[in-house]
């Protein structure tokens, strides 16, 4: 087995699970549980891939399927910020809605292809000079634009989330928004910006899935990734360069059965199928059972914050 091919295909693989990992540690750094990723990155994959097909143009697709992500992550802001609803209940209600609206959506868009020029657009690109250094460069550095987006986005929430004064305000609305709103913080403010970017990069790893993964539209694109991204937030423990290993290992796990078939080995397809979610469930288990300071979510998390009881 090719491990360089493997690597590469892993890392593809893993993109759209970066994407709607790292809008997740961002929603539920702001305190809100969304259990919505997976409605949120169908909506994203459909309306991207209409966009695309109506324009031809790879940068209005990205921009309309990120506004439609934000879009129905701000549903989930109006319902939990705003009026306090149940954030368990309404994140599962976002999926059951994201799920319909893509059938809806996409029902007159089976069988149809991405543009040649987006198509085009998305090709791999080798990245001049450090594209060329041995097994690392072949690894990282020879993919198309929308994963050398997810390394920088990563790196950058983590720059944001760690080293910078907004950053630090986020994390203290998602600890204790009492707290915060005492020092000044406008904790609505925070949250819904940063529940509607959380949307918007969930968004965006549905679209990859559909212009770029695929690139055809078709039913359940995302095939419960949204699901798996969930998991993934507590695998990284609410870190952005955690994401980026837990991502990319999790797409490893489901790409690993097409290159187990060229070895004829006889181990059942389903099985191979199940992998990701039995791990899921194995990572669960393990970080649960460590109850280190590290790996607990934001006190405030799931908390609907009433400014009255201050």
């Amino acid at each position: 087995m090719d491990i360089v091919s493997l690597l590469n295909a892993a890392i593809q693989s893993g993109t759209p699970l970066l994407f709607a990992t790292l809008g997740e540690i961002m929603t539920e750094k702001s305190g809100n549980l969304n259990l919505g990723v997976e409605g949120m990155m169908l909506v994203g994959a459909v309306v991207g891939f209409k966009v695309g097909l109506l324009t031809g143009n790879p940068i209005i697709s990205l921009f309309g399927a990120a506004a439609a992500g934000a879009l129905a992550a701000l549903i989930f802001a109006f319902l939990t910020v705003t009026l306090k609803a149940n954030q368990v209940v309404t994140g599962l209600s976002l999926t059951i809605l994201g799920t319909g609206f893509s059938s809806f959506a996409g029902k007159t868009l089976v069988g149809e292809i991405a543009s040649d020029t987006i198509r085009e657009f998305f090709k791999p690109l080798i990245i001049p000079g450090i594209g060329n250094i041995p097994f690392i460069g072949e690894v990282l550095f020879h993919h198309d634009v929308f994963v050398y987006l997810g390394y920088v986005t990563a790196i950058t929430l983590g720059i944001y989330l760690y080293h910078t004064r907004k950053g630090l305000n986020l994390r203290m609305v998602g600890e204790n928004p009492w707290a915060a709103d005492a020092s000044g913080i406008n904790v609505g403010l925070y949250k819904y910006v940063h529940i509607l970017m959380g949307g918007a990069l969930c968004g965006l790893g549905g679209a990859y899935l559909s212009l770029v993964y695929v690139p055809a539209w078709q039913e359940n694109v995302t095939a419960g990734r949204g699901w798996i991204a969930v998991a993934l937030v507590i695998f990284a423990t609410w870190s952005p360069y955690k994401a980026l290993i837990g991502s990319y290992l999790f797409g490893g796990l489901d790409i690993i059965g097409f290159r187990l078939q060229k070895f004829d080995m006889k181990i059942s397809q389903y099985l191979i199928d199940m992998l990701p979610y039995i791990v899921t469930i194995l990572v669960l288990i393990v970080v649960s059972t460590k109850k280190s300071k590290d790996n607990m979510p934001p006190k405030g998390l799931g908390t609907p914050y009433f400014r009255e009881e201050r």
